[in-house]
């Protein structure tokens, strides 16, 4: 037999070991989760004191607002706008740069440059080339087309606009993970394929698709959570909610309510619900995976 000691040779020895990670988990995750929805049951001051016990009272208010109804369902509509736009588009450009061998680190780079950008710097970049008296992509859409741009005043076209900024965004994200999930697949199975006569589309969502579909899941999730979370700087600097709440996501309405009206006991209410609201797509989305996704034999 091997006198190869095991890497742990208690379970107290890699308890202790787990103490920092666990005390990291406590300090910055379970604790203010806690403290986070037990504020949601109090009408709250400034800066978050404490002045009536309400209960379930804010959500109720929430419940019956027309205006957090209307930032839930676009938040809802925005995010199957992004994480579906981010999905198709980086598969097809994943799917052209596996395939190219020429230059192919240049325009890998050149695909997932956006994502290195800071979401300030990014929204800032856009507003630049999207706005709708100086930008210059408006101003060529508009001398070549019939199409005017003033999602400035038009809520449609700013909830479009957001919609394109954070796919746009999101992209090299899952480029890269795209990218390096179809390196990983076997010649074999590319060489087979093209002998039957397989054509490059039919490749793509017939081989290549169920084979790299642990990695789809794992970015759907991930974007999921981005489309909720992670685009707060895209709409507090190109469109602060407007115009006419179109673009009032629920993160954005959450902090709204929280520093700009000072009710933390309702913004904490909302931070429940849309915990809540993304647990509960993520959990859909995994379960319905389990019958798609192939994770080997």
């Amino acid at each position: 037999m091997s006198d190869t000691p095991k890497p742990f040779d208690s379970t107290p020895q890699a308890a202790v070991l787990l103490v920092p990670t666990i005390a990291v988990l406590v300090a910055f995750l379970y604790y203010p989760g806690l403290e986070t929805f037990r504020l949601s049951l109090y009408e709250t001051l400034f800066l978050g004191q404490q002045r009536a016990w309400v209960g379930l009272g804010n959500f109720v208010d929430l419940a019956t607002s027309s205006t957090y109804r209307h930032s839930f369902g676009i938040s809802v509509l925005f995010a199957a706008l992004v994480v579906g736009g981010t999905m198709l588009l980086s598969l097809g450009i994943s799917y052209l740069l596996y395939e190219i061998e020429v230059w192919s680190s240049t325009y890998l780079v050149a695909a997932i440059w956006p994502y290195a950008l800071p979401p300030a710097v990014a929204a800032i970049l856009l507003n630049f080339i999207l706005h709708p008296n100086l930008g210059i992509f408006t101003h060529y859409l508009e001398l070549l087309t019939p199409f005017t741009l003033d999602w400035f005043s038009n809520g449609t076209q700013a909830f479009l606009v957001l919609a394109v900024v954070a796919i746009w965004k999101q992209l090299g994200y899952n480029i890269i993970f795209m990218v390096a999930a179809l390196n990983n697949i076997p010649d074999i199975l590319t060489e087979s394929a093209e002998i039957d006569g397989v054509g490059r589309l039919k490749m793509l969502y017939k081989v290549y698709v169920p084979l790299i579909s642990p990695t789809l899941v794992f970015l759907i999730v991930m974007n999921t959570i981005y489309s909720f979370f992670s685009t707060f700087p895209l709409v507090d600097l190109l469109t602060s909610g407007g115009p006419g709440n179109a673009t009032n996501l629920l993160i954005f309405k959450l902090y709204r309510d929280a520093f700009e009206f000072s009710n933390l006991g309702l913004a904490s209410a909302q931070s429940v619900i849309l915990f809540a609201l993304v647990a509960i797509l993520m959990y859909v989305q995994l379960r319905i995976s389990d019958e798609y996704a192939q994770y080997g034999a």
